[in-house]
């Protein structure tokens, strides 16, 4: 079990991990070594989160998710196969720690009496200010 939060786990067998080969460093070793990872996590179907958290997780996950509710992670920021791995899993938990804050609903407040008067009098204030700045016309 992958500990995400101590009431929330996921099973490792939930995780299919892929590797494929990896563009970037590594040399004349990045076309033989298959060494980037690419993690799917069901979290639509996952039995061990909560529907809030399910929720949360696809909004945060944006585009890393499929239709189907599949989280994809790519890792391929390592030379070897074993810190990619380390890499997506720790990404994946991450993401799902994230999902697991629940914001707190914004209840909409008004303006105060006496901001709203401050408010008015600065408006005043820079008025006169730009008043005095205009040049008035001659009466003779």
């Amino acid at each position: 079990m992958i500990e995400i939060t101590p009431r929330i786990a996921i099973a490792e067998d939930e995780i299919e991990l892929a590797f494929v080969r990896a563009s970037g460093p590594g040399g004349q070793n990045v076309n033989k070594v298959s060494s980037a990872v690419q993690l799917r996590f069901d979290a639509s179907r996952s039995p061990n989160l909560p529907e809030g958290v399910k929720m949360r997780l696809a909004r945060l996950a944006g585009r890393r998710m499929t239709q189907d509710g599949v989280i994809v992670i790519q890792a391929q920021r390592f030379r070897t196969q074993e810190r990619n791995r380390e890499d997506a899993i720790e990404r994946l938990v991450e993401l799902i720690r994230a999902a697991t804050v629940v914001m707190p609903v914004r209840r909409p407040t008004r303006p105060t009496l006496a901001s709203k008067e401050r408010r008015l009098a600065a408006k005043d204030r820079r008025g006169q200010v730009k008043s005095m700045r205009q040049s008035k016309p001659d009466s003779d």
